[in-house]
Parts: C-alpha cells; structure tokens; sequence
C-alpha cells in the first residue's frame, strides 16, 4: 500500500474493510511504503523493499503500480482506480505517465482490478491486453455511513461539495449556486484562485481542511444536499455516502457517476452550469423527487457491500494461488 497522506486516505479505509472480511483462510501481511510517491529514487527504495516483502499473491492495492516493477508477475494483483491523469497531460509527460504507471505495471500483473466498469473500458482503451485478465470489483461503502434524521432547510440549504482537484469541479459548481440563497460548504483546499471566484460571486461558503473520517461523517450529516458533478472518476464514493447517510445528491451523467448513482442521483451534464443549477433547483423544491432519490439511495447502496469487495478479491487471490499450484501459466499481457 502507499504511504497515506493527511488528506487522501480512502484508498487505506477501503482496504482495512477488505481485511477485516478476508475469509480465515487467507492471511493477509500489509507492506507500507516508507516514501510518498515522489521523485525518482523514493520511489526506487520502495520498488526495492517491496521486492523483499513478496507473499504467495501480492497485491499492489492502488496509486503506487511501479511496485510491480519487481515482483514475480505471476502472483501479482494490481488494483487501478481511475485514469483520469492521462487526459490531462500532453507529449512526453503522458507518454512517460502512460508507460510506468499503465502500460508496465499491467504488463507485471498476473491479475489487474478496477473499480468500475467504466474504468475497465478505459484500461483497455489505453492498454493492450487480454480483457479476461482485468476484473471489476467494485468499491463498498463504509458501515460507519448510516441514516442520519434531518430536516431539510428549503430557505437556505446547506450544500455540500465533496474535492476541490482539477476534476471536481467546483468552480462550476459556485457559478450554478451564484444568487441562490444557500451555503456552500467545501471539503478540501481551497486555492488561491478558487478563493477569489467565490469573493467575485459573492458566495456565502465554509472550507474545510484535513478533516478526520468521522468529522467528514458529521458534514454529511449536517448538509441538506450534496454536489459532486466531477469531470472524471474512477468510482465516485461520495454518491454512496450521501446515500448511505440519507442525502440527496446531483452528480454527472458521465464517467463511472451513473454506473454508481442508478437511479439514486440527479444527473447532470458538469460541463453545463445552467444544467448543474437546475438540477440543484429541482432537488431543493421538489420534495417528492428529493424524497424518491433519498429512499433510492438506501436501495443503492446494498449493491456496494464490504462483504460483496472481500469475497471477490477473495476469489481472485485464490484463483492466482491455484494457477501455480497447479503449474498454469497466469493469463498473458
């Protein structure tokens, strides 16, 4: 696993659900990458240690795939989350992104999971490799996200905005919400320029930073509506929680957000500020229809169990172990 950050640690609760429900079977030994995935020889040392530290399967859970560099790609599992970097970046940059952190490690794995079937059909756009290699299992949502009563504020609701990167949109976000009487409330930091859009538009927000897991809990639970009209995502799991806590949200209609939304969601183009708006408008004065998204959510998230994640990485580390014990040779890149 990588080395976890103060802000970005949903990869690490994830996976700490994975093992808790890892059958009795299957022991699990977890390796911590001693350096943040920055600058060339950290990321060497941790290549070098993980090396070291090889099981019967190993799984490179996420983010740091050069750790498959060295290890024996037969008993190798590679989770990808999304690909969302590499429409970003342009000539030798993405090239250099494309080959270490795609095209190789897919190429090391025995094994390669990803979180959404959108995310699988955009691996394999980007990658050549046997598409029966490559298995979807989803994201689960936490058990610590559960119904919180609330009433909802239709004079001035509190809208929660899940991210602040590139993707998450939020400068769209504040145009939809400019004269509307509501809070704005932001998870994540908020950059200079950011911070000036709000001042120019006169929006009335709070900002929230490094927040602990269950601090985040709270805000959901304090909020009337939540905002998560992304750009790109591999998965989207702030649609789960807010349904999980009992909230209504508006969220795109591209990526992998309708695959995890169903029918649990307002969709929205987030290219469209006037569309965003409007889908922010109908979940505020539409009671019914706020009330069926709420109730489809309680729905939606059975889907996404912790239970459901553990068993299928379950089957596939098992799967792996059999090929090799059997003599097989584990699917070619």
């Amino acid at each position: 696993m990588r080395l976890a950050r103060a802000t970005d640690f949903s990869m690490e609760r994830l996976f700490q659900d994975v093992r808790t429900y890892m059958p009795e079977r299957i022991s699990i030994d977890v390796f911590f990458c001693r350096n943040h995935s920055n600058g060339l020889w950290p990321r060497i040392e941790d290549i070098l240690s993980a090396r070291r530290c090889q099981a019967e399967v190993n799984h490179v859970t996420g983010d740091v795939h050069y750790l498959t560099f060295l290890l024996d790609s037969k008993r190798t599992v590679l989770t990808i989350h999304d690909l969302a970097q590499l429409s970003r970046l342009r000539g030798l940059r993405r090239w250099l992104y494309w080959l270490f952190w795609f095209w190789l490690p897919v190429r090391r794995a025995a094994a390669v999971t990803v979180v959404s079937e959108e995310t699988k059909r955009q691996l394999l756009s980007y990658v050549r490799c046997d598409p029966r290699k490559v298995h979807v299992v989803h994201n689960h949502i936490s058990p610590e996200f559960r119904p919180i009563p609330h009433s909802f504020d239709t004079k001035k609701p509190r809208i929660l905005q899940i991210g602040t990167s590139w993707n998450k949109n939020v400068e769209r976000v504040a145009e939809a919400v400019t004269g509307m009487p509501c809070k704005l409330v932001v998870i994540g930091p908020l950059s200079v320029a950011q911070v000036q859009l709000f001042e120019r538009l006169k929006i009335d927000y709070e900002n929230h930073i490094e927040l602990s897991h269950y601090e985040v809990i709270a805000q959901y639970g304090r909020c009337d509506v939540v905002t998560f009209v992304s750009l790109a995502e591999g998965f989207g799991l702030p649609i789960l929680e807010a349904n999980a806590i009992g909230r209504p949200v508006v969220t795109s209609n591209l990526s992998s957000m309708p695959e995890v939304a169903g029918q649990a969601a307002c969709l929205v183009d987030p290219y469209n500020v006037l569309d965003i708006r409007n889908g922010i408008c109908r979940v505020i004065d539409d009671e019914f229809y706020r009330e069926e998204l709420i109730a489809n959510g309680f729905e939606n998230v059975n889907r996404f169990r912790r239970e459901t994640t553990a068993k299928s990485y379950a089957k596939i580390y098992e799967n792996l172990h059999s090929q090799r014990g059997a003599g097989l040779e584990a699917p070619a890149a």
